[in-house]
């Protein structure tokens, strides 16, 4: 059954890095390989809180990237398997 809601590109997953620890349900669960955990990039880091920078030190800054957006179909698969609920749908902003 096909649960998705949207044709491909129309919303992308967002994701919080205040909250994403790497864990990494969210990545099985996508059926367009949208999602992948990788190492946070420095510049990415800079605008976090103190609690955030603590929380992806501890985590050796794993977290969900979102590396084919495109792809996304908005099933909101990801964001129900996420356990730190960091993930949400968004609509794609205009020219991106």
């Amino acid at each position: 059954m096909n649960t998705c809601k949207q044709a491909p590109g129309e919303f992308i997953p967002k994701i919080n890095r205040e909250r994403c620890e790497g864990k990494g349900p969210c990545v099985p669960v996508c059926p367009y390989q949208v999602l992948e955990v990788r190492t946070l990039p420095p510049d990415q880091r800079a605008g976090l809180s103190l609690k955030g920078k603590l929380k992806g030190f501890v985590h050796r800054w794993q977290q969900a990237i979102v590396v084919q957006a495109d792809l996304c179909q908005a099933c909101g698969l990801c964001v129900t398997a996420c356990p730190e609920k960091a993930i949400t749908l968004i609509r794609r902003p205009a020219g991106s």
